[in-house]
């Protein structure tokens, strides 16, 4: 069985679980055609038609990006660039994250790709500064890196020859993929190369701690390489020493003694803990042992080798069958298990790069991206552990955020993240930074003054609670006790000649009727229910609707009492008592009639209006049919304005006790309060709305109350010598007595 690493394919001779620090180990040869690969390569590898028998041993790259995109939005940096190698595995990256960026609307300033080949490095490297030139000129403060250990390496010496140029660090913040290869870069360069990717936050995969492991790191001898080819020029490499003989030219280095201590190398040469990679080949590795045990322990053919050993005789489909059913439990205690479609999320680890100027480094964990961790849990970062190139959290933005309240509006001809803020409507809000849309608040909420939070909006309606509910309240309680006063004194006084003239009886009803109309301003306070909303506007027309009969009815006995006396007139035979009494009853019986049909095709109800005031609900009485609302209130204007004509016609007739003036200007009054009630009812909302048309009620009614009667009692109780019926037949000293 071969590990592939990008194209290239390697074989060892044992099963040991690491035989090699810094060198990856390498997989026992079982069948060329079954293959498990780490690192990157070419995708058609991935093809099962192709390639059957092959592997992927480390996990999707899908979490990673999606990590890449998680830390972007953590952090509000919308306006980056990429950097990529000039080859296959580079585009396959861009492909795949340039869609993710572009919908969680991150935009790419610039992408740039790097050589990945090593033998055009040292040609190019010199020539390349003016890329680092160019990513210094770029306003996006956030780059992110792909690439593996080759692809570095073309990077890193313009970084550092742009540094001796300009004499100072190219401050970016660099995100690099798994892929990268820190501890490689050791092997060919100083400190000074390294420490231009200070503060860099690198995704590795997720790693273990493998019993055993750090202690089989330290008994690591060169001298004893026990079959580990490699250990003796990895050794040599990274202590900067050669293997020789004391009489061999050393070249300036010095000897190779075995005993050089590997726990003293930096970070970033060579690490004392299992990263990721050496992680996911110890599990190929027992993987591979496992599934081969099982097929061992289920008798699979095997034959004798010549040592006197038995070899397991089997075929490539057979170990890849086996290799699929394989789960376990690794020396870490973590399950294994290799999936049809390696399609294994495991986590990434976020490391945080840091290079102090005592030469010291150290890479420190400040996060994790684990998709199969409950949501919220999935992605974890330290932001207060992170040590910044920039010394503080840089921002990295083709313009400022958005605040609440603002939203954002795209400038045409730019990408999406350069844009314009722009001031919520009125209603909408938006709660967080660059919000794509304002959001209307919900029926019962209102924005605050900075429109980025909704407030439950006030319940209001003309209550008894508030001044105004107050006032009204007494207003018509006072009205009502001075008009059940009033009747008290009509009746008190129903012989005397003031009160008899004009028909008594047609008093008392008027002053009921007015002291009716005084009580149902009652209905129109407090919070509306069922039953008021029914009966405020019926019960306040129809009422009013007997005042105003009862009133023209008065008029119109003024008018027969002065034509009665002209030989041969018809009126008094038109319009005597029983025609009176019809016209008491037949114009309320029409307004009953009307009210009866409105309750039965569309009756009021209460209703919560959300819409007419910003900050408030309206708990109303929806009228069901404005038409017919303002039908029966304008039969009662109709009746109004027939008693106003009548009245002012009869005002001058001679009459001691001629209510007809009076009427006139009652009626005066009422039309008045009633044409001005109409616009100024329709420009106004809630309780002001109800307030306006209990106050009509009341003025209205007053009007009536004081014009026709305030008279007939300053008759009776300030000047007594006025009621009598010898006062009544002197028509010419008081026909212009003024009341």
């Amino acid at each position: 069985m071969g590990l592939f690493e990008g194209h290239m394919r390697v074989e060892k001779q044992d099963l040991h679980p690491t035989s090699s620090a810094g060198m990856y180990p390498l997989l026992h040869t079982v069948s060329n055609s079954l293959g498990l690969g780490y690192g990157s390569f070419n995708p058609v590898l991935k093809e099962r038609t192709i390639f059957p028998s092959f592997y992927r041993i480390d996990p999707s790259e899908v979490p990673q990006y999606l990590g890449i995109i998680r830390l972007l939005l953590h952090f509000h940096w919308n306006w980056i660039g990429i950097i990529a190698p000039d080859d296959d595995s580079g585009e396959n990256f861009i492909q795949a994250l340039k869609p993710m960026l572009e919908q969680n609307n991150i935009c790419v300033e610039f992408t740039q790709r790097t050589l990945s080949e090593i033998s055009r490095y040292y040609i190019s490297a010199s020539k390349d500064v003016n890329q680092a030139i160019a990513l210094s000129e770029a306003k996006a403060k956030v780059v992110v890196v792909s690439g593996d250990s080759n692809a570095i390496r073309n990077l890193i010496l313009p970084l550092l020859k742009y540094k001796v140029k300009i004499e100072r660090t190219l401050e970016k913040i660099w995100i690099v993929t798994s892929q990268w290869e820190f501890a490689a870069v050791g092997l060919f360069f100083q400190w000074r190369a390294v420490e231009t990717f200070h503060g860099a936050l690198s995704f590795r995969g997720h790693a273990s701690d493998v019993p055993g492991f750090h202690s089989f790191l330290r008994t690591l001898d060169p001298h004893q390489p026990h079959g580990d080819v490699f250990l003796k020029a990895w050794w040599g490499h990274v202590f900067r020493c050669l293997f020789r003989k004391p009489s061999d030219f050393l070249g300036g280095l010095k000897n190779c003694r075995g005993k050089e201590n590997i726990e003293n190398l930096p970070p970033f040469v060579f690490e004392m803990s299992m990263n990721g990679k050496i992680y996911n080949v110890y599990n190929a590795v027992y993987s591979v042992a496992h599934a081969l045990h099982a097929m061992y322990t289920f008798g699979a053919q095997r034959r004798m080798m010549g040592n006197g050993k038995w070899l397991l005789d089997v075929q490539p489909w057979q170990i890849l069958a086996s290799l699929r059913s394989t789960q376990f439990n690794n020396g870490a205690g973590e399950e294994v298990f290799f999936s049809e479609n390696d399609k294994r999320s495991a986590g990434y680890d976020i490391l945080n790069l840091a290079f102090f100027p005592n030469q010291s480094s150290a890479q420190v964990k400040v996060g994790r991206m684990d998709p199969r961790a409950a949501p919220g849990k999935d992605f974890i970062i330290n932001a207060d552990a992170i040590v910044w190139a920039t010394q503080k959290l840089p921002s990295s933005r083709c313009v400022e955020s958005c605040s609440p309240g603002y939203n954002r509006k795209v400038i045409e001809e730019e990408q999406r993240c350069c844009y314009d803020c722009k001031l919520c409507l009125e209603g909408t809000i938006s709660n967080h930074t660059d919000a794509d849309h304002c959001v209307p608040c919900s029926e019962d909420q209102y924005p605050n003054k900075n429109k980025d939070q909704c407030i439950s909006k006030n319940i209001t309606f003309l209550s008894y609670q508030d001044i105004l509910g107050i006032v009204l309240a007494s207003l018509a309680l006072l009205l009502s006790l001075i008009t059940a006063l009033v009747l008290a004194t009509v009746i008190k006084y129903q012989d005397t000649p003031i009160v008899k003239a004009n028909n008594r009886k047609l008093s008392y009803v008027l002053l009921i009727s007015l002291l009716l109309c005084f009580l149902s301003s009652f209905l129109f306070i407090g919070q509306p229910t069922k039953i008021t909303c029914l009966l405020r506007q019926i019960v306040f027309t129809v009422i009013f609707s007997v005042a105003i009969s009862s009133i023209l009815a008065k008029t119109l006995m003024v008018v027969v009492a002065f034509m009665a006396t002209k030989p041969g007139n018809m009126a008094r035979e038109l319009l005597g008592r029983q025609g009176i009494k019809s016209i008491v009853l037949a114009c309320p019986l029409l307004q009953v009639i009307t009210s009866a049909l409105w309750l039965g095709t569309s009756p009021p109800f209460p209703n919560l209006d959300f819409h007419s005031l910003a900050k408030e609900i309206i708990v109303e009485c929806n009228e069901g049919s404005i038409i017919m609302f303002y039908t029966v209130l304008g039969y009662v204007g109709f009746l109004a304005l027939v008693s106003f004509m009548v009245a002012f016609l009869a005002r001058k007739l001679p009459d001691s006790f001629n209510e007809a003036k009076f009427i006139t200007f009652s009626m005066l009054i009422f039309c008045s309060v009633w044409v001005s009630f109409v616009p100024t009812y329709l420009s106004t909302k809630g309780k002001s709305m109800v307030a306006v048309e209990v106050f009509s009620i009341l003025a209205s009614g007053a009007g009536l109350l004081g014009c026709i009667f305030l008279p007939k009692c300053y008759i009776i109780f300030l000047r007594p010598d006025l009621n009598s019926r010898d006062q009544l037949l002197r028509n010419k000293k008081y026909r212009n007595l003024n009341f």
